[in-house]
């Protein structure tokens, strides 16, 4: 990204509310919280939007479904994501909602401003309709005649009266954008690919639909009631109707954005159809629209059936926020896709927080508190070690470059560079034989020079770690802001005398996995450990083992009697999955299948399929026994299907 303004407009696509924050979620809602709060720090006047997606015919049926009204679901799952954010102290300045008055008015206004210029008209529309992506496909488009080709899921043939926005006028000047600005879509890759694509021939495009309710109306000017707007047009417009479009547009002067951070599945949406609504607008382009990849899981596609999708407040409870917020930004290439396992975690938290950083700052304090009382003086820093200073200077001086262009990774990898020569320096420079040999003053030139570089590495690290570093700051007696970013970072200047305040260890080593889900390295572990169990132990089991059961609330949808069977019922069971499970549960004697439908029940969820009675069986009911009698383990009232035990 360019920094030639003096804002910065920063968003994260709004999430549709058709589920509960995942890994991916978080991802790019940490990505965006970090570029805020770096354009924050460098003294960029700031506005950070996140929010929600709640409109179109997937939501509505999904409410349907649980017997609510699209309101009321989309209310629930918006508190979902607006609530885990504010768990993680994400600093966003607006959260919006396509539920929102001043939302729906200036898409209204959008709309009627494209109608008036006769960039929409009206048509008859028969296609291939994906409900789940909420996208029509050509016959071509489609895998094998049926399937959508983003979620592979079964498509229908739809025709109806529909507006069409004109997206063919604007196939050159979208091509004319591509060449002009070299890093309007990030990465290179990427764009490469939305490029081809639009050579391919762009078709006007259907914004309206008529086979449901549960969208904005079009403008009374229109007066065309039956009609309400297609999702995505809805949806894209939320980052200039967050400004005020259409309202109060005071906020407009954000505009253009500097970053849209998107997913790469909704990339075609965002580098296509929202430049094209823009120009129609004759508003300014975005300057960068940039795309992460996916998350996988120990090397596998995440999903709910093979129960390996990661909750990202469950790896910020076990591990801690900003240790996670570092592992996601370090861990993989912007742009590329990554693998989230809890050994590589552990990994990065107790060598490179730990290790590097964390026992770097253990010891300047030790060395500063041996042999000066705590004292930290820069007087005589430059005479020994201008050197390693101005190595690091030069590395500092080239960072800013890969934030605004979307390399976090090789950001953080240079400010670990800035702490290996910290590291080095006390290795090679020996103080304690400085201070056996009487040469207090080198000595003392080694402590400033390992002070003075962890004050430049906390104060670039603070976007990413924000309590961490202020922690870290805390030692050498200043706050992070835009003026200790000018006086360290721009005018490079050093520490002043101080007396260094002791801090607890920041980064306590892990020796294991703390979390509940199980993986092919926590159980290898646990077999060596079973090898030394004492007999007396014997059915005694640890922590990590009980934790590797996955307990979870499902609600029975089905039940009938096994023909043949003296005991067995199958039932069909929703997890909120993708679809239902069936569970062969050996309590026929005690529940009629009448008595079951509609309740709720405690599941096994992660226990391997087995055959029962030649019936699938894909989990495991929990009970109580007692003389003779069979009771359900159930819930004290009713909770989300899915929701964990434990």
């Amino acid at each position: 990204m360019e920094n030639k303004c003096e804002r910065a407009y920063i968003t994260t696509p709004i999430y549709y509310v058709n589920d509960v924050p995942h890994i991916g979620h978080a991802y790019t809602t940490i990505i965006c919280d970090t570029l805020a709060r770096y354009s924050r720090l460098i003294g960029l006047e700031t506005f950070f939007l996140t929010g929600t997606d709640e409109h179109g015919q997937k939501i509505e049926e999904a409410a349907k479904k649980r017997g609510k009204s699209a309101k009321q679901y989309a209310d629930e799952i918006s508190a979902y994501f607006r609530n885990l954010w504010d768990e993680f102290e994400i600093s966003y300045d607006k959260f919006i909602r396509t539920t929102d008055e001043d939302h729906m008015i200036g898409v209204q206004k959008a709309f009627e401003v494209m109608y008036k210029k006769g960039d929409i008209y009206k048509d008859m529309y028969e296609g291939h309709y994906c409900v789940s992506c909420e996208t029509f496909f050509t016959q071509n488009q489609l895998i094998d005649n049926e399937y959508c080709p983003d979620c592979g899921k079964s498509t229908s043939i739809v025709k109806e009266e529909s507006y069409f926005f004109r997206l063919s006028k604007y196939e050159k000047r979208l091509l004319e954008w591509y060449e002009d600005k070299e890093n309007c879509v990030l990465p290179k890759g990427k764009k490469n690919e939305v490029v081809s694509f639009v050579k391919q021939g762009l078709r006007d495009l259907s914004v309206t639909r008529t086979s449901f309710d549960w969208g904005i109306k079009l403008p009374k000017s229109i007066n065309d009631p039956k009609h309400v707007m297609y999702v995505w047009l809805d949806a894209l417009l939320n980052y200039i109707t967050a400004l005020g479009y259409g309202t109060d547009e005071k906020l407009m002067k954000f505009w253009p954005a500097t970053v849209h951070v998107v997913g790469k599945d909704i990339l075609r949406f965002h580098a296509i159809y929202w430049p094209a609504f823009l120009m129609s607008l004759d508003l300014p382009l975005p300057k960068h629209i940039a795309a992460h990849g996916w998350w996988t899981r120990n090397g596998e596609k995440m999903s709910k059936s093979k129960g390996n999708v990661v909750d990202p407040k469950e790896v910020a409870d076990a591990y801690g926020l900003e240790n996670f917020r570092y592992f996601m930004l370090r861990e993989v290439p912007f742009g590329q896709d990554g693998d989230f396992s809890q050994k590589a975690l552990i990994d990065r938290i107790n060598s490179d927080l730990g290790n590097d950083l964390g026992n770097l700052v253990n010891r300047v304090l030790g060395m500063s508190g041996k042999y000066f009382e705590l004292e930290l003086n820069s007087d005589e820093l430059k005479k020994y070690h201008a050197k390693e200073l101005n190595e690091c200077e030069e590395i500092i001086d080239s960072l800013q470059q890969y934030i605004f262009d979307m390399q976090l990774n090789k950001y953080l990898e240079g400010l670990w560079k800035i702490l290996t020569v910290a590291n080095q320096a006390i290795t090679i420079h020996e103080p304690w034989v400085k201070m056996k040999e009487g040469k207090k003053e080198e000595a003392m030139a080694l402590v400033a020079l390992i002070g003075n570089l962890l004050t430049k590495v906390a104060v670039l690290l603070h976007p990413v770690m924000p309590h961490t570093t202020q922690k870290i700051a805390s030692v050498f007696g200043f706050e992070i802001d835009y003026e200790a970013y000018k006086k360290y970072i721009e005018n490079k200047e050093l520490l002043p005398k101080i007396t260094l305040k002791k801090i607890d260890p920041l980064f306590p080593k892990i020796e294991k996995m703390l979390m509940s889900s199980p993986e092919p390295t926590a159980v290898k572990k646990e077999k060596v450990q079973e090898k030394k169990t004492d007999k007396k132990d014997s059915g005694i089991i640890t922590i990590d083992q009980f934790f590797q059961t996955k307990l979870k609330i499902a609600t029975v949808i089905e039940a009938e009697e096994i023909e043949g069977s003296d005991k067995l019922l199958k039932l069909k069971v929703d997890l909120s999955e993708e679809k239902p499970r069936q569970i062969i549960a050996g309590i026929k004697e005690f529940y009629k299948p009448s008595e079951l439908v509609g309740t709720q029940i405690c599941v096994v969820s992660n226990l391997k399929p087995a055959k029962i009675f030649g019936h699938k069986s894909e989990g495991m009911l929990l009970a109580a026994k007692d003389k003779g009698t069979l009771t359900l383990i159930r819930p004290e009232k009713s909770v989300k299907n899915g929701s964990a035990v434990g």
